[in-house]
């Protein structure tokens, strides 16, 4: 059923209808065009119900607001009202008591559309008429509002009531209100009201409000009824405060009270305002004034000439008429006047000089640091120091109690630092060996016995071993003959130029085989330079060290990877020292910390191997199950990479590996300045070195060999095992976890890979994922040693020159075994030739003068030895073990008399001259020697000099100088004087100084001196510190040493119990020899066996020159000796007896566990170790 049909617009409806349905059929045609008439549905081209609907609304719509907009134009409200109501328009919301209201905001909104569009036939559409709608309503809504406040404001303020004010403002007007100002509203608002209220008792009740500023709407206070028509025949109130009135009141008193606070929050501008402006009204006043008198200039200028001429004139001639009269008097109060005045200026500056006397003295002071800093400042930065200036630091040259005391302490630590790292070498070996024992003796391969003894020398070694190397130093060499004290000054020579001269030894390293350098290395070179336990030995090993390096590069380096796969002897050296006693603290400090974490962190575990992953993971599998795997336990690397958890399980792997590492590459870059500076020194030396060899090799190339130094060789090893170098402490008996290895092992392998800019692949391919990681650790790396080679030189950094010596006080000190110092003296001679080619040189004159290599016997003299000692061989041994300590000096110091060493005679002058000008001041070099001294002058001198001789009484023998550098300083100040005169003609003619620049070239080199002077001290101070640590860190490694001796003798002792309780026919002593019950000695019977015997057995492989067929006229007697272990082997041929030999047990069980199967027994049998072994041990020890 159709609704809202009106048969007026029946063609309307059958128009818009006919255009509907042939929409409708156009769109089912373009639709349904591909298909069937059959197939065709009737109800795509035919119009719904809905859609008929719908069309008739649209024209009703339409109709009505024609309608609307009609009746808008006819101005008829009622007409309006009707029109908006038609059920048609379906307007929302219409008020028939807004009607006139309606009809206002709607006429001119049409009128505005009219206006825009400039079309007066525009019509206003259905939204348009809506929003006027909704519009009148918010509007007389909003005026009512504003009616009511309105109504209640003024009946308050008739009744004089204002609690109410501030609430209806509020919520009625929408105003911004100040709580503060709730009175000042109220008296505003009467005071406006009372100006309006008129006496008319028949005024109307009703208000009148302007909505919109054009809009009138009418409401009743009385009833509170609203409405838009004026009431016919009302006037409206004219007593009472409109809204607009009221808003605008209460704005005005907000905004005064804002500007009131705004004037006192900014009182000082206002004030500086007024200031401003009265200062120009003043001002212009002034330059109106200054004006006017400018104009007036020469007449004022007239006027006060005038004036003042006639008072000056009075005032003198009344002034002279009273001086005139009075000259008596006033001479007299004048002298006393000016006495007066003088003693109280004077009281008054003595006064103050007392009450200021601490300023004064700070002044005083300051002014005199300030002259001696800028003396010193001349001294250390002119380069010409007047004498004047050098006179006043020339003291600094003297050597107080404290310099000597602090040397004496230098010199004690560093024999005990070096005597400490001697110490603890030889523990650290025989405790080596003492394993090797133990796990020998754990697989049953030799007997307690052997354990025993060697536990009791190790004993007795590191309790005695300090006391042994002191006691020859004071009972025998020390106090030798003349002619064996020639010998060892003699060898004090001969290591002084082998330690200032690296050049020989550099040589001599080259010449020996590889294995024994090495141990030549270990002893002799390290002890030659005292294990760089000072900065002068530093310097000098790091010079060996360069020297070595350039030497091996230039005559065995052919490419450059040779360094890398070589193994260079000389890096050998570098890092073998910095990794030693003085370079282990350091790796301690950079590593321990984070080695420490990594160890500690008991969930991390870092497995890079598929392999391993893979069988934890199936022994997993079962252990959870319960039930044995169908998976095959041995897999290769690809088919464990199949799986997808080992995949996963390798992927978290390299996330924590790679976490890890950025831990430690952090702790490597941050701690640059951590490593030792020989390492870095090297490492530049070894750049340059490469570079200057091959030029063509680039920056990338040369920084990875010195990556193979820094990283590989020094901090690799470390890190991959971390109790082998001492940075982290283990406990006796302790290890490290197999796990906490393994994940040391893959940070250093990627470390190593990233050092190296060396990919994954290969074998590795499975971790090429972390390639991009390790590309950009190596430009890191890259900037890390580019870093590290940039280091001074070490005469910049040790500040040592070629006088250093010659102002050292001490003599250079090494500690040294007798056979080092032997062993020493027979290479130099085996090598002679290659080390030392010139006949003149040096070295051949030293050599010459040592003369053949001594025995230890010869060396310590006759009567060292009781010669019917039966250990003598053993105390031979022992003694050539001990350590001496050498005095270096050179040979070639100049002696009295002789003048061609012009280095020691610029020295012997420099020192006569600071005597002379510490006593004689003058200008110039020359005044002072030209003029003579006084005899105040040459007791002052004379004073110095006895001074000196007491000290010197006090200096120890080992820091006391040359005996003509002695007498020198003890001669006459004139002697002196002539002296350095002749000394100046010799220095001149070598070139040295010269009389045309007043000698300033050897007051530069005192200069220098005591400069130098105060570093060397400083230096000292430091060396100290350095030397207290590190001997305070060989304590510690001592301690335990000592710590794993008392835990390898707890083990001895608990086999002992066990043996004890095992064997009661049987006991053994601590020292190694066996009783039978009775105290009875057991005979040890001897084997013998022929040649021909041992053959069979495979224990005598073959004897040179002897048939086969022969060995049966060979015959062997093996006889144990009285010592555990000991054999002797005696040969026969044909019943005579040919050699013997002793042989050690342990000796061939240490050759067994190094791998020799094969050695030779009086130079001709070679014998199979192992069958040997097993022989002894079948025959004597009943295995």
């Amino acid at each position: 059923m159709l609704l809202n049909v009106d048969e007026e617009l029946a063609q309307d409806y059958q128009n818009e209808l006919f255009e509907a349905k042939r929409r409708k059929e156009s769109n089912a045609r373009l639709k349904n065009g591909t298909i069937s008439e059959e197939e065709r549905d009737v109800y795509e081209e035919l119009l719904t119900q809905a859609e008929i609907q719908g069309n008739i609304n649209k024209i009703n719509r339409i109709i009505a607001i024609g309608q609307i907009n009609e009746a808008i134009d006819q101005g008829n409200p009622e007409k309006t009202l009707e029109t908006l109501l038609l059920p048609t328009a379906k307007l929302q919301d219409v008020r028939p008591v807004n009607a006139r209201h309606y009809q206002d905001v709607l006429h001119h909104a049409k009128a505005q559309k009219c206006k825009e569009s400039q079309d007066e036939s525009a019509l206003l559409w259905l939204d348009e008429i809506q929003k006027g709608i909704s519009d009148g309503n918010n509007n007389i809504k909003e005026a009512a509002i504003l009616a009511v406040g309105t109504s209640v404001i003024n009946k308050s303020l008739e009744k004089g009531d204002s609690q109410p004010i501030l609430m209806i403002l509020q919520s009625k007007f929408g105003l911004r209100l100040i709580p503060e100002c709730a009175e000042t509203y109220f008296r505003k608002l009467s005071e406006a009201k009372n100006l309006k209220a008129i006496e008319d008792s028949n005024e109307s009740p009703w208000i009148k409000l302007v909505m919109k500023n054009m809009y009138d709407y009418y409401y009743n206070v009385e009833t509170e009824e609203g409405t838009c028509d004026a009431p016919k025949g009302v006037v409206p109130k004219t007593s009472w405060l409109s809204g607009e009135e009221i808003q605008s009141i209460v704005g005005q008193v907000t905004a005064d009270y804002n500007r009131e606070q705004l004037w006192l929050a900014n009182e000082n501008l206002i004030v500086q305002l007024q200031a401003r402006a009265k200062g120009f009204l003043v001002r212009k006043n002034y330059r109106e004034r200054k004006a006017y008198l400018q104009s007036q200039e020469p007449s004022a200028i007239k006027i006060q000439a005038f004036w003042k001429g006639y008072k000056q004139r009075k005032s003198y001639v009344d002034r002279l008429k009273v001086l005139q009269g009075n000259v008596a008097a006033i001479v007299k109060i004048q002298s006393w006047v000016k006495m007066w005045l003088a003693k109280r200026s004077y009281r008054k500056r003595l006064q103050y000089f007392k009450d200021h006397n601490n300023e004064i003295v700070k002044i005083q002071a300051f002014l005199r640091a300030n002259k001696a800093r800028e003396d010193y400042r001349t001294l250390i930065g002119a380069e010409n120091p007047p004498l004047t200036v050098l006179r006043k630091f020339a003291y600094l040259l003297d050597q107080s109690d404290l310099d000597f005391q602090e040397e004496l302490e230098v010199t004690r630590l560093r024999e005990e630092v070096v005597t400490k790292i001697r110490s603890n070498q030889q523990l650290e070996k025989d405790l080596n060996l003492m394993d090797i024992k133990i796990g020998l003796l754990v697989k049953n391969r030799i007997t307690l016995q052997d354990v025993v003894l060697h536990s009791k020398k190790l004993n007795k070694k590191s309790k005695s071993q300090l006391e042994e190397m002191v006691m020859v130093d004071k009972q025998g060499i020390k106090g030798l003959s003349k002619e064996r004290r020639k010998k060892l000054e003699a060898y004090q020579h001969l290591f002084y130029l082998l330690q200032t001269n690296p050049t020989y030894l550099a040589k001599l390293i080259f010449q020996m085989p590889q294995n024994k350098s090495t141990k030549f290395m270990d002893t002799v070179i390290f002890t030659l330079y005292n294990y760089a336990s000072n900065q002068r030995e530093e310097y000098l090993l790091l010079k060996l060290f360069k020297t070595a390096l350039e030497e091996e590069i230039n005559s065995k380096v052919d490419q450059i990877q040779d360094i890398v796969t070589g193994n260079p002897t000389v890096i050998k050296m570098v890092v073998s020292f910095n990794r030693g006693a003085r370079g282990q603290n350091t790796l301690r400090q950079l590593l321990a910390p984070v080695v420490k974490e990594i160890m500690e962190d008991k969930s991390l575990i870092i497995n890079t191997s598929p392999v391993d992953v893979y069988k934890s993971w199936v022994n997993q599998l079962e252990m959870q199950t319960g039930e044995a795997s169908k998976l095959p336990y041995d897999v290769t690397t690809e088919q464990a990479l199949t799986h997808t958890e080992v995949v996963s399980k390798l992927e978290s792997s390299i996330q924590s590996l790679r976490a890890v590492t950025d831990k430690v590459l952090t702790t490597i870059f941050s701690s640059l300045n951590m490593m030792p500076y020989g390492m870095r020194y090297i490492a530049k030396v070894l750049k340059s070195s490469l570079h200057e060899k091959f030029p063509d090799a680039t920056e990338d190339e040369l920084l990875k060999i010195v990556g193979n130094l820094l990283y590989y060789r020094y901090m690799n090893p470390a890190i991959v095992a971390p109790d082998g170098f001492d940075i982290i402490d283990i406990t006796a008996g302790g290890q490290i976890h197999p796990d906490q290895r393994r994940n040391l092992g893959c940070v250093a392998k990627v470390l190593q890979h990233a050092a190296s800019n060396k990919l994954f692949e290969g074998e590795s391919e499975h971790l090429s994922s972390m390639n991009t990681y390790l590309s950009q650790t190596y430009q890191k790396f890259r900037n890390f040693f580019q870093a590290a080679c940039d280091v001074p030189e070490p005469e910049e950094k040790f500040n040592i020159d070629e006088y250093s010596d010659m102002v050292t006080l001490s003599k250079p000190v090494i500690y040294i075994s007798i056979e080092e110092i032997i062993n020493t003296h027979s290479l130099l001679l085996e090598h002679q030739d290659a080390i030392a080619t010139e006949p003149n040189d040096l070295l051949n004159e030293l050599l010459e003068g040592l003369g053949p290599v001594p025995d230890v016997e010869s060396f310590l003299g006759e009567g060292a030895v009781d010669p019917n000692d039966p250990n003598r061989a053993s105390t031979l041994n022992q003694l050539a073990k001990t350590e001496i300590s050498l005095s270096l000096t050179s040979k070639y110091e100049l002696r009295e008399g002789e003048d061609q060493d012009l280095k020691s005679l610029m020295i012997k002058t420099k020192r006569l001259i600071v005597d002379v000008i510490r006593t004689q001041p003058g200008d110039t070099l020359l005044e002072i020697l030209e003029t003579p001294a006084t005899t105040q002058q040459e007791s002052e001198h004379l004073k110095l000099a006895e001074k000196r001789a007491i000290l010197d009484s006090k200096t120890p023998e080992k820091m006391k100088r040359s005996q003509s550098i002695f007498e020198d300083g003890q001669l006459p100040l004139e002697q002196k004087k002539r002296k350095i005169q002749r000394n100046f003609r010799m220095l001149e003619q070598a070139g040295l100084v010269s009389s045309a620049t007043k000698y300033q070239e050897i007051i530069n080199e005192i200069a220098k001196d005591i400069r130098n002077q105060r570093r060397y001290r400083h230096h000292r101070k430091a060396e100290l510190v350095k030397l207290q640590q590190t001997l305070n860190a060989l304590n510690s490694k001592t301690a335990f040493y000592e710590e794993q001796i008392n835990y390898y003798n707890t083990y001895i002792k608990t086999c002992l119990d066990n043996l004890t309780r095992k064997n009661s026919r049987r006991s053994i002593k601590v020292d190694g020899k066996e009783e039978v019950k009775g105290s009875k000695k057991v005979k040890q019977t001897s084997l013998k066996y022929t040649a021909a015997r041992l053959h069979e057995k495979g224990v005598i492989l073959e004897i040179e020159d002897l048939q086969t067929n022969q060995f049966k006229n060979v015959m062997f007697d093996i006889t144990p000796g009285e010592e555990v272990g000991d054999f002797e082997i005696k040969a026969k041929f044909l019943g005579v007896e040919m050699e013997k030999v002793q042989l050690h047990f342990q000796d061939l069980l240490q050759m067994q566990y190094e791998g020799v199967a094969v050695m030779k027994m009086f130079d001709k049998a070679k014998v199979n170790v192992n069958l040997l072994i097993f022989l002894l041990n079948k025959k004597f020890y009943g295995k």
